[in-house]
């Protein structure tokens, strides 16, 4: 059983090629818009909302993009380990290393909003058990723990 570990993140332009070549493993196209989405997503340093991507689109496009639109597209990211949901902010994040399939852990900062995703199977294992124990069957889950970050706690 894996444990806490260690990815090498790709950024930028490996980053949206690692989520490219994801996407169509699973049988999807890789579309001019999936990837404008993408890119929007990948942009932001804190979870953002369908609205914040949709608003970073329509400047990017120079047209109107719906955030229908966008949530559409973060559901099949978020199905196809592209993209990671933080349910308490109803926002998302880029998965750093989308061909990892991890439960997530976030690390959510009530002050600044910084979000930290970690793994560690040794939690997210323990997690799954007591959910079994309890006659549940657990499909992918989140745990969100709130607080504060380094930096907010200094100051």
């Amino acid at each position: 059983m894996a444990h806490a570990h260690q990815h090498h993140e790709p950024q930028g332009a490996d980053l949206a090629t690692a989520a490219q070549a994801t996407l169509e493993r699973a049988g999807e196209q890789w579309t001019s818009m999936r990837a404008t989405v993408f890119g929007a997503l990948a942009g932001f340093d804190k979870p953002a909302s369908a609205y914040d991507i949709a608003d970073a689109v329509s400047k990017s496009e120079g047209r109107r993009v719906a955030a229908n639109s966008v949530y559409r597209i973060l559901d099949l990211f978020v199905g196809a380990n592209l993209a990671r949901k933080v349910e308490s902010a109803n926002a998302y994040v880029a998965n750093a290393h989308p061909d990892c399939l991890h439960d997530c852990i976030f690390l959510v900062c009530d002050s600044c909003g910084q979000t930290t995703h970690l793994d560690d199977d040794r939690i997210t294992v323990g997690v799954r058990s007591a959910a079994e124990a309890a006659g549940f069957s657990p499909v992918r889950p989140v745990i969100e723990v709130r607080g504060r970050c380094a930096e907010c706690s200094v100051a």
